[in-house]
């Protein structure tokens, strides 16, 4: 069987199993198995296949129909400038979430040396990609699970800022780190356990307890109000629907300039507010 027969084969089995990106993800998985970029692929489509190559093929692509997530079965995914390591100790990091680092360096810009905290670092992603991408900022982050700090040391490692990320094991209901910080991220687990059955099968293979949570949002939000520079801001990603009850917490709370924002799929996916 040539190489292009078992992608195509690939991709169809994925489809039949209701994956979003049969192609992409059938690509990604030859690749992995292959040692192949996606580009080699194509290259070399008449290519017949070794019976170790088509074992290891169907290995990964059988993990993919059981709908374990693509990113747990290549170990890696890419988050803005970086490549991260991902596994079952930390959420993937996922493309919202890029969109939320954005809102935060447009919030940041023209600041000097800016403290920044990201509350529930779990992969680092956040952290990390703020660390890479202000080279002159103080960044810390917290999480309550060794196993996920464990991973954001990694990627830290992985990506060569290694000492440009303090990490700190800490349970952000209990507080948080003494500030002043010129602004705090998060992306608390925000599911509840009556959502969790109506989402996609992928997520039941990450974490539970970084995935499901009630009252994330409004324990950091009032925590942060001790942590944050008078002015600072507070930025949170939110689930779908969400948004306008954090905002109208964040209110509450005593919060000014309270603002939501979209993601590129036009959700209401970060809402921020600055501490007065």
């Amino acid at each position: 069987m040539t190489l292009g027969e078992v992608l195509r084969r690939s991709a169809d089995y994925l489809a039949e199993r209701e994956v979003e990106t049969p192609r992409l993800d059938a690509e990604l998985l030859l690749g992995k198995a292959l040692g192949y970029s996606r580009l080699q692929l194509y290259l070399e489509h008449d290519r017949p296949l070794a019976k170790a190559e088509l074992d290891a093929c169907r290995e990964l692509v059988a993990r993919r129909g059981r709908r374990e997530p693509a990113a747990y079965i290549l170990g890696e995914w890419g988050f803005r400038r970086l490549t991260l390591t991902t596994d079952r100790r930390a959420l993937i990091p996922r493309p919202e979430t890029e969109m939320l680092v954005e809102r935060c360096l447009e919030l940041l810009a023209g600041a000097e040396r800016p403290r920044i905290l990201d509350v529930g670092t779990g992969s680092g992603a956040i952290a990390l990609a703020l660390a890479d991408e202000l080279p002159e900022a103080a960044v810390t982050a917290v999480d309550l699970s060794a196993e996920a700090l464990a991973l954001a040391a990694e990627n830290a490692e992985r990506n060569g800022l290694s000492g440009k990320v303090e990490l700190l094991r800490r349970d952000f209901r209990a507080g948080l780190p003494p500030g002043p910080f010129d602004l705090v991220v998060s992306n608390p687990p925000y599911v509840s356990p009556a959502e969790l059955e109506g989402l996609e099968p992928e997520l039941r293979h990450e974490p539970r307890k970084a995935l499901v949570g009630e009252g994330g949002h409004e324990a950091v939000a009032i925590a942060a109000r001790e942590a944050l520079a008078p002015g600072a801001p507070l930025v949170f990603e939110v689930g779908d629907g969400q948004a306008a009850s954090v905002a109208e917490l964040l209110t509450k709370l005593g919060y000014s300039e309270v603002r939501i924002s979209r993601d590129l799929a036009g959700r209401e996916r970060v809402v921020e507010g600055r501490r007065t």
